[in-house]
Formats: C-alpha cells, structure tokens, sequence
C-alpha cells in the first residue's frame, strides 16, 4: 500500500498540480496586496476611506461589513482579467507551434499524388 501512495504522489499530474496550487497561492497574495493598493487610492480619492475592509452599514444593530466583500470582489476580477491575459497569450503563442507542426492536409497529399502521377505518364 505505501509503493501504491508513493507511485500515485510522484505521478507527474499530481505534482504539477501541487506546484500550480503554490503558484496560484503566492499569486493570491500579490493580487491581494495589489488590490489593498489599489482600493486605498480609490478610497482616498472618492470617500477618504483607507481601506473598504472597514465599510459598513447597520441594519437593526447589527453591523454588515460590505466592504470585506468589495475588497473580495476586486480581488477576484483582477485574478480573473490576469488568467484571461494569461491564457490569451499562451493561445497567441500556440497557435503558431501548432500550425507549424500541422503537416500538409489530406487534400494537398491527394494533389500532389496525382500531379506526381501525372508527371509520370508518357
């Protein structure tokens, strides 16, 4: 059973997912440290607030803190607009390989026999 766990953990899938989760962290952490940046400025400009962590409002008593998800929801779409650039670039960057790896189409092949062919008769 531990030869089966070991062979499993050292398959190359799963290390490559471990290493992309560690990446996806750290870069989680940039783009949060960035969106705390980035908010300040808006915050200072448009309502003086530091940070939209402490933005809330009170219903019945109660403080609801919509700021935290305002921060949350920043996060995510700057995550989201850098995978999209990310993966737009990687697709620009493929194609080219891809096309040139892509070997003539099955009706190129079928011309160049018969004009092969053709060539060949008397």
């Amino acid at each position: 059973m531990l030869k089966e766990f070991k062979a499993f953990v050292m398959r190359g899938n799963l290390v490559e997912i471990a290493v992309g989760l560690i990446m996806a962290l750290a870069f989680a952490g940039v783009v949060t440290a960035f969106t705390n940046v980035l908010l300040s400025f808006v915050g200072a400009i448009f309502g003086g607030s530091v940070s939209f962590d402490r933005l809330t409002f009170t219903l019945n008593g109660t403080p609801i803190p919509y700021g935290a998800f305002l921060t949350a929801l920043a996060n995510f779409l700057l995550v989201a607009w850098v995978l999209f650039l990310i993966v737009k670039a990687y697709n620009r960057l493929r194609k080219p390989a891809e096309e040139a790896l892509a070997g003539p189409t099955e009706v190129e092949l079928l011309t160049e026999i018969r004009d092969s062919l053709r060539a060949r008769q008397p």
